[in-house]
């Protein structure tokens, strides 16, 4: 739950607190971030809630707090704004009585991901990867071991649904070790300040349960080439933030960091750069198709009938990921039997679902798009 603090007590974000001085009126603020981030800026700690309070009262006396509004530091932290989240009395002017709120970062956002018990042995396929992750495997039971060689970031690429992040899982598992997932997209934040912010508590909080391992989907979401950065916004500040932990300028023992993406050529060089390691993983091929079907398939609720010829299926799906056999055939195909009220999936279900995919299901950019 978020938690607020006043004079030092943390409060519960349901409700504003009512006025505890009985002439005062309270202010909830919300840390909002600078109108523009310059590379050297810092980001305010609030530590001591009662000094704020005090240099609060003293910085805003006689503005009128409406809420909506932002306040604006003039001394410390210059421009830093604090956006009010609600006041009460209804736009009430700051004095010295007045009372004010900090709406915390929610601290349990940024948490461990759940075992779901998934082991190297339920991704089939991509051998090459497994084999290479061994070695964060070791790193991970004996960090100190390795000291300044430790496979501190590393790539996963290759196209959508073929494992990069079920392998992650994997390797947290098989190592017994916290993982910290997270989507590139969840760190643009709404102010800018706040990705920066988040990049770095993500990090702090992995720094407290380590070894562990902090797993950044979809990379390119943040990363994507300068050239072609108006597409995606400004996240620099992000980016920067990203680039100063995995630089090591702020010391993280036993900190794994290991990004995913399936647009390997739209990352600016600047970040692909430093990563160490770069693992490649590949569509499945003839055999490892089949034995996706297989596998899968044999969890269905209700059975397959003779006529079902799964390895002719897996010579037909050239291209395909495991995830697009997975979602788009034996999903398709069952779900098909189901609403016939069929006892069993047979052929005629699989042709239904093969008749429904266009082609290719897994799709990559055009070769010549970041030419």
């Amino acid at each position: 739950m978020k938690t607020s603090r006043v004079a030092g007590k943390k409060l519960d974000k349901t409700s504003v607190p009512e006025p505890i001085k009985s002439d005062g009126n309270v202010v909830v603020v919300k840390p909002a971030g600078y109108p523009m981030l310059g590379m050297l800026q810092e980001y305010p700690e609030f530590s001591e809630p009662d000094v704020f309070e005090y240099y609060a009262q003293e910085q805003w006396q006689g503005l009128t707090a409406k809420k909506g509004d932002y306040l604006f530091d003039k001394r410390i932290f210059p421009d830093f704004a604090f956006k009010i989240i609600d006041v009460k009395p209804d736009e009430s002017v700051i004095s010295r009585m007045t009372t004010f709120v900090i709406e915390e970062i929610e601290p349990d956002r940024i948490t461990p991901g759940e075992d779901d018990g998934i082991g190297f042995e339920d991704l089939i396929g991509q051998e090459i990867a497994k084999e290479k992750c061994r070695l964060i495997e070791l790193f991970l039971h004996e960090p100190e071991k390795f000291g300044r060689w430790a496979p501190r970031n590393v790539l996963f690429y290759g196209p959508s649904g073929t494992g990069k992040t079920m392998l992650a899982k994997a390797l947290s598992n098989r190592a017994d070790v916290p993982l910290f997932p997270i989507k590139a997209t969840h760190l643009i934040g709404e102010f800018v300040g706040d990705g920066a912010r988040q990049i770095h508590q993500l990090y702090d909080k992995a720094e407290e349960v380590t070894p562990c391992i902090i797993f950044i989907d979809e990379l390119d979401a943040i990363a994507l080439d300068r050239r072609y950065q108006e597409l995606r916004g400004d996240v620099s500040e992000v980016v920067n933030a990203l680039l100063t932990e995995m630089d090591g300028i702020l010391p993280r023992e036993g900190v794994c960091t290991i990004a995913a993406t399936n647009m390997l050529q739209a990352i600016d060089l600047s970040i692909r750069s430093r990563f160490e390691e770069e693992i490649e993983f590949k569509l499945p091929d003839n055999k490892e198709r089949f034995e996706i079907l297989k596998r899968h398939s044999e969890t269905f609720p209700i059975g397959l009938t003779g006529d079902v010829d799964l390895g002719a299926i897996a010579d037909k799906t050239d291209g395909f990921s495991g995830r697009d056999l997975v979602e788009k055939i034996l999903k398709t195909a069952l779900h098909k039997a189901l609403i016939e009220y069929e006892e069993t999936v047979s052929r005629k279900h699989f042709e239904y679902a093969m008749s429904k995919v266009k082609g290719t299901a897994s799709s990559q950019p055009p070769k010549n798009m970041f030419a």
